[in-house]
This record gives structure tokens, C-alpha cells and sequence, in this order.
């Protein structure tokens, strides 16, 4: 678990990959000016949460409880991140009254649905992941050029990220079962819920080759009073490839609706 800084509580729940070490340099940018705190999610080496197969996408919400009680915060700002907005959105569906604010950032929209390939994946997670990973570079390549301009950036981006992958590494079977278990929530009806200030956030249409941009942007017209940012010159990473330019953006829409 990451506990650190001060100010404003936000919690910052990763994505699929499901833990908090690969995101750590934004944790630290956050925490110059929040008490930013993060998680692996519950069934991931290091979590101190199983996952309960019975309870399907609850074990998200229930997780998210029993951080917020171990860290003694009744209330705090939640920021989701890919699939965690998912869960972000659910917890301040259900719990409004522990949720100060609410930023998704490159979160699935409601009614999303995987490409061929990431279906296929999601189907043969173990079988895949060989090739999921050989391929990423490619993947991300032009929104790491767009985002990163100096090579020498680049390659120290690579060798940071590679390592945190490596400490906290992935596992395959448990990222699909995450969304198998977000199948059976209806988003759609939980933005009609939220409460909080909502911030919605995304990279560059042409850079996100993992959520279209559309998909994300669609929260900013189902909840009520919802803003919309764009990170430019990036586009699903935007948190790892800018992480001075998130916090900055997420940092000062926490302190505006801090109570």
C-alpha cells in the first residue's frame, strides 16, 4: 500500500494490471500537495485482500473500505485509473457519502466492449500473455514519441517501467476475471448516482489505442455537473508518460472540491 504526503485524501486505484507500483511516479507527484494513497487490488501479490470469487466485482468495493478504514479517512477523493475508474465509479455510486470528489481518467464507458483482439486475449489470458507483452512496444510506440520527444527520454521511460513491472509483475488470469466481474455491473445506472464533483479525464483520441477516447468522454454527459479535460500529447498512459501533468490537473480539481 502507498500511504504518502499531506492535504486532501485521494485515492488513486490502478487498472487492470491491477497494481500500485507501476504508477508509482504520479503517486509521488500527487503526494507534494495530497495524502495520496494507492493499492493492489484484491487477489494480487501483495494485496492483503483475497478475492473472493462469490462476490464478483463487491470485492472491489469492499476493498476499497477497508482502505479507506486503514487509513482512517472517512471521506476522500477517489481517481480511477482504466479499469479502476470502474471501480471508482461503483464505490461513489454506492458510498457517496465517502467520496469528496471523483476523477475517471481513460476509463472504459459504459456499454464498452473489447476490440477482436483484446477479446482474445481476455479468453486465453495465460496463453496470451507472451505475446501481450511482446507486442506492447509497438503498441505504445507513437504515443510514447508524441508524449516523449527526446530518445533519451524514451529510453529511460523504458527501463523505469520495465523494472516496476518486473517488482510488481502482472497475472494474466486475474486481469480477466476483472472484467469478466465488471460485465455485470450497469455503469450506465451508477452515473445517474454519483454525487461527488466529477472530473473526467483522457489523452489524445489518435494516442489511446486501448480506450477510445469517445468511450471515456461519454461519463462527462452521463453525470451530472461532470467536467472534461484532455491530456495532450499523450494517450492512455498519460499518467505515467506526464505524471507531472496529471497531478497537476488531478491535485487542483481535489484541493477545488475539498471540504
Amino acid at each position: 500500500m502507498f500511504d504518502s504526503g499531506s492535504g486532501p485524501p485521494l485515492v488513486v486505484i490502478p487498472g487492470l494490471h491491477g497494481r500500485w507500483e507501476w504508477s508509482e511516479p504520479v503517486l509521488c507527484s500527487l503526494s507534494a500537495s495530497c495524502r495520496t494513497i494507492s493499492y493492489s487490488l484484491c487477489g494480487d501479490l501483495g494485496s492483503k485482500h483475497p478475492l473472493e470469487r462469490d462476490l464478483g466485482f463487491d470485492n472491489y468495493v469492499r476493498q476499497l473500505d477497508a482502505v479507506l478504514d486503514e487509513a482512517r479517512v472517512a471521506r476522500a477523493a477517489l481517481c480511477g485509473v482504466s479499469f479502476g475508474g470502474y471501480v471508482a465509479l461503483h464505490y461513489a455510486a454506492l458510498r457517496p457519502d465517502r467520496v469528496s470528489a471523483l476523477v475517471l481518467a481513460s476509463a472504459p464507458g459504459p456499454g464498452w466492449r473489447p476490440t477482436t483482439q483484446q477479446a482474445r486475449w481476455l479468453s486465453r489470458p495465460w496463453l496470451s500473455a507472451p505475446a501481450f507483452v511482446l507486442t506492447s512496444p509497438a503498441r505504445l510506440w507513437p504515443e510514447l514519441c508524441c508524449a516523449l520527444p527526446d530518445w533519451r527520454d524514451r529510453v529511460r521511460f523504458f527501463l523505469g517501467q520495465a523494472l516496476r513491472c518486473a517488482v510488481a509483475p502482472m497475472i494474466p488470469g486475474l486481469m480477466a476475471s476483472r472484467m469478466h466481474c465488471a460485465a455485470a455491473i450497469d455503469f450506465e445506472a451508477d452515473c445517474r448516482r454519483v454525487r461527488a464533483a466529477t472530473l473526467v479525464l483522457t489523452g489524445e483520441e489518435k494516442l489511446d489505442r486501448v480506450v477510445p477516447v469517445a468511450s471515456t468522454r461519454a461519463y462527462a454527459d452521463l453525470i451530472s455537473g461532470a467536467e472534461y479535460r484532455m491530456l495532450r500529447n499523450t494517450g492512455h498512459m498519460g499518467l505515467l508518460t506526464q505524471p507531472g501533468t496529471f497531478a497537476e490537473i488531478v491535485a487542483g480539481f481535489v484541493h477545488a472540491h475539498h471540504q
